[in-house]
């Protein structure tokens, strides 16, 4: 099969190699995924270049990418739960994604229903999952709308996660105000926003609400906003759930530990969690959640997708089709 690999830690685009390979044979509770969309996250070139070394990835070369939608080839023995024939959308725990074949566990693997298209399917697994864990699990919001009316700030809310978080947000009936670009302005309004401000403005730069709300929740979802930026925007309980945390995040978390305020800043990393997978790809079905997908690439040109992801900018997400 054609996929995609890098042999060593670092090299971005030009470490990128275009190779073929076996098709890979399902183990126990394992299955084999024809691949018909995959999509990149920022975490994928971020291991590239050595976030999580040593642990991953677990040896090269190594095939990135944990996002797929496909149709179910084979089986391993002991899967119950899917067959030859399923459409399905999976996360890759070793990654894999950018091939024409790929493994995925039975227990991080959801049935695709008819109507969710591949790429759409494709587009949701980090992304969704973080917003979704951020603002149930972290947050304590109730998806259904029947929690309390909270106030809710999106950073970088026409991004991956940003785009998922804003809708995610309306269901649960909250006031959301949102950061991003100016050329984005209005799609994340479409999106429910109530208020939107340019990143770049004064005002959004100091993420100050136009109406002056204070926040319960500021879901945030880019990087290099410091603690100070968020504190005077919160409510006395608000909370800061920072879904790309990195050693100034923890180090935030540690100092704040030994302060008597009760702001939180609670740093998330994502787990592939099945049934929170499922839930999203049944509001996909449902026209409740709209993924957001800035540019698709063919896995001839998986080069431009990842180059455009390292850039930053992307609307929404970048999805590869073999």
């Amino acid at each position: 099969m054609r996929a995609v690999q890098y042999s060593k830690y670092g090299g971005g685009v030009d470490g990128l190699k275009h190779v073929e390979v076996p098709v890979p044979s399902p183990k126990k509770d394992e299955v084999l995924i024809k691949v018909e969309a995959a999509s990149i996250n920022p975490i994928d070139w971020k291991i590239q270049n050595g976030v999580a070394r040593p642990f991953l990835p677990r040896k090269f070369p190594h095939i990135p990418g944990t996002d797929i939608a496909g149709e179910i080839v084979q089986v391993g023995s002991g899967v119950g739960s899917f067959k030859v024939g399923d459409k399905v959308v999976a996360v890759l725990s070793d990654g894999g994604a950018l091939a024409e074949f790929a493994l995925a566990k039975e227990n991080s693997t959801v049935l695709r229903p008819p109507g969710v298209s591949a790429l759409e399917a494709a587009a949701l697994p980090i992304a969704g999952l973080a917003a979704h864990q951020s603002l149930t699990q972290h947050a304590g919001l109730k998806l259904d709308g029947t929690g309390p009316k909270v106030n809710v700030l999106v950073t970088a809310a026409s991004g991956g996660v940003g785009t998922y978080a804003v809708q995610l947000a309306k269901l649960a009936n909250a006031h959301v105000t949102a950061t991003c670009g100016a050329r984005n302005m209005e799609l994340v309004r479409r999106l429910g926003a109530d208020e939107v401000l340019d990143y770049k403005t004064p005002e959004g730069k100091a993420l100050t609400s136009p109406s002056d709300r204070k926040y319960d929740i500021i879901i945030h979802c880019t990087t290099n906003i410091p603690w100070s930026t968020f504190e005077p925007n919160l409510t006395p309980k608000g909370k800061v759930v920072d879904t790309t945390p990195g050693f100034g995040t923890l180090m935030s978390v540690a100092m704040k530990k030994i302060t008597c305020s009760k702001k939180q800043l609670i740093p998330v990393f994502t787990a592939p969690k099945k049934e929170n997978l499922d839930f999203l790809v049944k509001l996909v079905k449902a026209g409740k959640l709209k993924p957001v997908i800035d540019s698709k690439h063919p896995l001839s040109k998986v080069e431009e997708a990842w180059g455009k992801s390292m850039d930053g900018h992307a609307t929404g997400k970048i999805l590869v089709e073999p």
